[in-house]
């Protein structure tokens, strides 16, 4: 048998696979937010306008890491923000585009989330608190996309949220009590004892 298609569709598949990349380092995204970030453009995206903002963690144990997989156009995933645990906002996709993270998901009659929301990762491997620096960070970027996008509070959602079963980042670490007191997301107080 002749191992030579295998070998000459991997070799394609890299060399397109590397063209992508040189692509995308050459795209300059549009900056709305005035806050700093460090702009990584991911190739993982369509066109779409947001109305939901869906956080997750990235189950990486860097920042970097997670940049090279929601970079990675093999991997086709991307989100349009990267918070790491130091509190540095890395923007990767255009608000505008459609971002490749919330996969199979449904909210409020939704079925495509992708097309409706901005992605924000987390560095956070799913098993610690989430830093300080990390939230403080994130609860700005939140007020500039909440400002600009005129998200409803009640469209800020963990992706576990969207995809009940499936997934569950940003994780039981996450401070989803803090958040909807500063407006973002909505949060229950557990259930007073039934009367007598």
């Amino acid at each position: 048998m002749n191992a030579w298609p295998g070998v000459w569709m991997a070799a394609m598949r890299a060399i397109a696979a590397g063209a992508v990349l040189l692509l995308a380092a050459c795209v300059q995204l549009p900056v709305y937010t005035s806050l700093p970030v460090d702009v990584r453009p991911s190739p993982n995206f369509g066109e779409r306008r947001p109305g939901f903002v869906i956080i997750h963690h990235t189950t990486n144990d860097t920042a970097e890491r997670a940049v090279a997989t929601l970079t990675d156009p093999l991997r086709q995933v991307s989100a349009h923000y990267l918070v790491s645990r130091d509190g540095r906002i890395i923007y990767l996709v255009d608000e505008t585009m459609r971002a490749w993270h919330a996969g199979d998901s449904y909210w409020g009659g939704n079925r495509d989330i992708n097309s409706a929301s901005i992605g924000i990762e987390l560095d956070n491997n799913g098993r610690e608190p989430f830093a300080e620096p990390q939230i403080a960070a994130l609860l700005l970027l939140l007020a500039d996309v909440k400002a600009r996008w005129n998200i409803p509070t009640a469209n800020f959602l963990g992706h576990g949220d969207v995809a009940p079963g499936r997934k569950v980042d940003p994780s039981a670490w996450f401070p989803w009590q803090r958040l909807a007191a500063a407006g973002f997301g909505l949060w229950c107080d557990p259930p007073y004892d039934p009367a007598p």
